[in-house]
């Protein structure tokens, strides 16, 4: 599997996923319910792309934020 993602992409990535999970585990603002879940999920998609460094819908339009890939 190539990499697609630079490294800031990766790290803002990585910050957004922590944020998200903060709101969802931190604070009572999504509650226990479907918004709850969705937050975790993108969060851990996101924390998933930025580990793996390639994003399935960067591929799927072309897209590279990578310098030397």
């Amino acid at each position: 599997m190539t990499t697609n993602m630079g490294k800031i992409d990766r790290g803002l990535r990585l910050f957004i996923a922590a944020a998200i999970a903060f709101v969802a585990f931190g604070t009572a603002m999504l509650g226990s319910g479907i918004l709850f879940w969705l937050a975790l999920i993108v969060a851990g998609v996101f924390t998933l792309t930025a580990f793996v460094g390639n994003c399935l819908l960067y591929s799927i339009v072309g897209l590279k934020t990578c310098q030397d890939c």
